[in-house]
């Protein structure tokens, strides 16, 4: 027995605006063995129709949550208005909802519930909405290992709920509603035995990371590694590996998978005038204020980092050209476009697009700024000039300086806390000062906020105000260190005392240094200066607001004294080194340094008394006295940077680490508030979202239900006027609908509704009318027959499919029975005088050939007496009498001669005729003709061929062209023969520039013996023959003709498609 329970269930949350989307979901959803929970903020002050309105978009059964209710596969269950719902051991629990302050997260208790019930089978949508409900639980639903999706945010009116999930960066598909169906189905089918979790994961993922730095300019390292490992776990189980060791096997030896993985983990997805109200305020507020600063012949420049396809690069050029008027119109601009992506960087830099930019920009822009290519726009050359594309990586490369405005949307969402802070900075860096940064709407630039002011909070734009890049500690202005002997430190941790005792030891230290020659600090463990003895002016830089004796020290004693101090640090005795070169004014002097660590009292902190004097080595520990070598320091002076670098590195790594975790503990907590604060303005929004949503479903229902009622009484109307029979049958065989008329033929009353219709008896003999429904409802054919009934009557039965208007889907069919009784009454009728016609035609054609032959023979007879005659008989008058006769005898051999022409008027054997050796024939036989009447024939043949009468067609053209040379006047007949192609027609045309026709006579030439031209010798048979030849092969001739213009025939043939093919070839 199969299991009624679900493989996967598929959580759906929405608010406001969700409405459409949910309708849209599941007009295409497929997927069987599953289960859908919609989980809305819903209104308690309406009753729900949710139930009726969302049947129409899915044949799954759809019904309100229960109480205790076990979830079922294909089934859809909407959460109750006024109602917390939870899941457990795969059944619904219902709870009411109490009054409190704030929004009730209805969606995050359902997801987080899902998630334990569930794990890795639980699947949550994120819809339009309001708020950030939703966000917590996918959280939960993604640590479980299921899979999550939002839907667009760019294309969403309330986007806030799917913006917050997008922000989390553990979605997997940002989609819009009609296609989320398919890639859970994928999901379903590829990524149920999605890789688990695994101790090697970490190391494997940090190797592929560097496989993909290794073959490609991309490096993921400060990406943030759970979503760069969901995707990769993704892409491995499509691949059908079991762990990602493997697939890292597979990786080494595919490249096209290399670049195939970087491609997951790039999102290069962007649109025209993103976020317009963005672009508007920029526009109208940024653009202006960044002109009107500019310098004369001062470059603009802007910078898009992460630019995808170039859509938001051109729009901003876009802007920017519609600034460049009047005094800036000869403004330069470069605006510097990078992304890591090469692919989408090559088609940013061809600037075409398809017709889908309809729907962003509007037409005026589209005119302006795009040429149409075909169904595409190119950018045009003005704006595409303003763009620079380079590929340029943010984590390693150095950003562009010097920038008037930097936009940077949606990309550092990805990236690591510490990695965002560094980009932050190198933004910051790029920019001018007072010059604008563009962010994406889920980014906050809190590493640098303090240095930027805020433009525009809702989009994301903030002016710069930092004066200066870089700070140069050098340049600052410090106090001399003469002073300091008379200061206490705030270093020193205890001060000495100020009893005589002390005055006169200080006296006299001070004394003993002048007279001795030596200068004397003691410093801290921080080098920090405590006290001095002596004259520091000697020995020491003169820098102003700093006590740092290594800030101090001249280059040579620094590299000693860093180098002694590190001795001393180890070994807890006095060291010391003579021979130190160090310049005094305009010379060089030699000086001795000496270090001794001091123990003040103990316990305390580690202090050090610092010696240099001019003169040989002073104080403790001059039995380890040595000589300076400046090499040799420098080396060991590298060596202990470099450790301290590497300490201070540990360090600042550690309280980096400590910093993000704070940070993302603080920046969690103030979205958290942030959003609970939006949420609690927003409640009554949502509220009045949900009841306009409700009120204008509502009224579109009762504007339908008025349309129905409307085409109701119209098709009852028809019914009952309709004489003719029709059935309306489902899918099953059951009788839904009858028309009154459909009584006379079958036996039917009101209580056959909902019958099979194999049960009801009929009057017609039909036996096939099962089994044409059963076709119709499987084929979607017509199927139409003519039926006698038991009393003699006929019916023509069209059987066609019942088609849906919602789906186009056939759900029955449709018989109708039409009454033919008297049309075939009329049609034995017809087939009789048909047959009637045929006999006569043929006694015609009897009569047409015996005529022909037994009046021809006397005729010979006549004309052979009249010869005789002619020989014989001198007289002129009667010579006169038989050349009357004679030509009596002519004419009426040719009326005889056109009888019968006539009468064997018939379709000749049909073929493909070539026209070029049809036209030299007829130009063999009229060969004289034309010699003598100086008579030239052109022809352009667009098509070689034509499917007729071999024999009738020379006969047309012998004809027309006989009549172009005769109907002459005074000039010399020129005569045209032209064909083409018109759709399934073949048009040839006969052109001649002789007398042309009235146009009161054109109606007549087509008649039998019409003349209009009687000087000239003729019978008037040959256009009426060319027309009955021309009508009987499904054609048709017309003449276009003007006095003294000449006359033009044109001729369609018509042919069928392989014909057609046939003469184009």
């Amino acid at each position: 027995m199969p299991t009624i329970e679900p493989d996967h269930i598929i959580a759906i949350g929405a608010s406001a605006g969700g409405m459409e989307e949910i309708n849209a979901f599941f007009d295409h959803t497929p997927l069987d063995g599953v289960s859908y929970i919609i989980i809305q903020h819903l209104s308690p002050d309406f009753k729900s129709r949710m139930v009726e309105l969302l049947a129409r978009h899915s044949k799954l059964v759809v019904k309100e949550a229960e109480n205790g209710a076990k979830v079922k596969r294909n089934q859809v269950y909407l959460i109750p208005s006024n109602k917390f719902m939870t899941i457990q051991d795969n059944k619904l629990f219902l709870t009411d909802k109490l009054k409190k302050a704030g929004p009730h997260l209805t969606i995050n208790t359902f997801f987080n519930s899902l998630a334990v019930n569930s794990g890795k089978k639980s699947i949550a949508i994120v819809l339009s909405g309001l708020g950030s409900d939703g966000t917590e639980g996918i959280k939960a639903i993604k640590k479980a290992g299921g899979m999550v999706i939002a839907r667009n945010p760019e294309t969403s009116e309330f986007n806030s709920m799917p913006s917050h999930a997008v922000a989390t960066g553990i979605v997997d598909f940002i989609l819009e509603p009609e296609l989320m169906p398919g890639a859970i189905e994928d999901y379903v089918k590829y990524e149920a035995g999605l890789l688990v979790n695994d101790p090697g994961d970490q190391k494997n993922l940090i190797a592929i990371i560097n496989l993909i730095k290794e073959n490609s300019p991309l490096d993921f390292s400060d990406y943030k590694q759970a979503t760069i490992l969901r995707r990769t776990k993704r892409r491995a189980a499509y691949h059908n590996f079991t762990s990602l060791s493997n697939y890292m096997d597979f990786l080494k030896t595919t490249p096209e998978e290399v670049t195939a993985l970087a491609k997951e983990f790039l999102i290069s997805v962007t649109s025209f005038f993103r976020d317009k109200e963005a672009f508007d305020f920029i526009q109208s507020n940024v653009l202006p204020e960044i002109l009107k600063k500019l310098a004369p012949r001062e470059e603009l420049k802007l910078w898009v980092a992460g630019c995808a396809t170039g859509e938001e690069v051109y729009s901003l050029a876009i802007l920017i050209a519609e600034q460049l008027t009047g005094k800036f119109k000869d403004t330069v601009v470069k605006i510097f476009a990078t992304d890591i992506d090469n692919a989408a960087l090559v088609l940013a830099a061809k600037g075409i697009y398809s017709s889908v930019i309809e729907k962003d920009v509007s037409p005026r822009r589209i005119e302006r700024y795009f040429l149409k290519e075909g169904q595409n726009y190119r950018i045009k050359p003005e704006i595409r000039k303003m763009a620079v594309f380079a590929q340029h990586d943010l984590v390693k490369n150095p950003p562009y300086c010097n920038m008037h405005l930097i936009s940077c949307r949606n990309l550092l969402i990805y990236m690591t806390p510490t990695l965002q802070k560094k980009i932050f900075n190198m933004l910051l860096f790029g920019l001018k000062m007072e010059g604008y940064l563009f962010l994406g709407s889920s980014e906050n630039p809190m590493p640098i906020i303090e240095k930027l002011e805020v433009t525009n909070k809702k989009w994301k734009i903030y002016r710069n105000l930092e004066t200066k890049r870089a700070i140069s500690f050098d340049a600052f202005s410090l106090p001399n260190l003469l002073d300091l002997k008379h200061m206490s430190s705030s270093s020193a941790r205890e001060p000495i005392g100020k009893n005589m005792t002390n005055v006169i030891a200080e006296t006299m230290n001070d004394r003993l240094a002048e007279v001795l020659n030596f200068m004397a600090v003691c410093i801290d463990e921080n080098d920090s200066v405590i006290k001095s003895y002596g004259d520091t002016t000697k020995y020491l830089l003169q820098k102003h607001f700093t006590s740092n004796l290594a800030e101090l020290l001249p280059k040579p004693l620094l590299v000693a004294f860093n180098t002694l101090s590190k001795t001393v640090s180890k070994t807890n005795e006095s060291t010391t080194v003579y021979g130190i070169k160090i310049k005094r004014g305009q010379s060089t002097v030699k000086v001795s340094l000496s270090v001794t660590p001091l123990v003040v009292k103990k316990g305390e902190q580690r202090l050090l008394m610092v010696v240099i004097s001019d003169a040989n080595p002073v104080g403790p520990g001059s039995e380890e006295d040595y000589v300076y070598d400046e090499k040799t320091y420098l080396n060991q002076y590298t060596l202990n940077l470099e450790a301290e670098l590497k300490e201070l590195k540990d360090k600042l790594h550690s309280a980096y680490e400590k910093l993000d975790s704070s940070a993302e503990n603080l920046q969690s907590f103030n979205e958290e508030l942030i959003s609970a604060n939006e949420e609690m303005q927003s409640t009554n929004e949502e509220m009045q979202s949900v009841n306009e949503e409700l009120h204008t479903i509502n009224s579109d229902y009762q504007l339908k239900n008025k349309e129905l009622l409307d085409v109701n009484d119209d098709l009852n109307n028809y019914f009952r006027s309709n004489i003719n029979g029709q059935l309306f049958i489902d899918n099953n065989l059951l009788l839904m609908k009858f028309s009154p008329g459909t009584v006379k033929q079958i036996n039917l009353r009101d209580s056959d509704i909902g019958r099979p219709i194999s049960n009801i008896s009929t009057n017609i003999k039909f036996e096939t009318i099962i089994e044409d429904i059963k076709q119709v409802i499987d084929r979607g054919s017509v199927i139409t027959k003519e039926i006698e009934t038991n009393n003699g009557k006929w019916y023509q039965i069209m059987t066609m499919p019942y088609i849906q208007q919602t789906d186009h889907k056939s759900k029955g069919a449709i018989v109708t029975f039409n009454d033919i009784t008297e049309l075939k009454k009329t049609q034995l009728e017809l087939d009789k005088k048909n047959e009637s016609l045929l006999r006569i035609n043929a006694d015609l054609d009897n009569f047409a050939n015996t005529a022909s032959h037994d009046l021809l023979a006397p005729l010979g007879s006549l004309e052979m007496s009249i010869g005789v005659m002619n020989r014989k008989v001198t007289d002129p008058e009667l010579n006169k009498f038989l050349i009357i006769i004679n030509s009596s005898v002519k004419k009426f051999r040719e009326l005889i001669s056109d009888i019968s022409t006539i009468a064997k008027l018939e379709s000749d054997m049909m073929e493909m005729v070539d026209l070029e050796e049809i036209i030299k024939n007829v130009e063999w036989s009229l060969d004289l003709n034309i010699k003598l009447s100086g008579a030239v024939i052109t022809k352009n043949l667009g098509v070689k061929q034509v499917f007729f009468s071999k024999k009738n067609l020379r006969s047309i053209l012998f004809n027309l062209i006989s009549n172009g040379i005769k109907f002459q006047s005074d000039k010399h007949p020129v005569i045209h023969i032209h064909t083409s192609m018109e759709e399934n027609d073949i048009i040839l045309t006969v052109e001649d520039n002789g007398r042309g026709m009235p146009a009161e006579g054109l109606n007549r030439i087509f008649d039998m013996y019409g003349r209009l031209h009687q000087d000239i010798d003729g019978r008037g048979i040959g256009l009426y023959l060319a027309k009955k030849i021309v009508n009987a092969a499904g054609g048709s001739i017309n003449v276009e003709s003007k006095p003294d213009k000449g006359s033009k025939f044109i001729i369609h043939f018509k042919c069928k498609k392989e014909d057609h093919l046939r003469s184009v070839t």
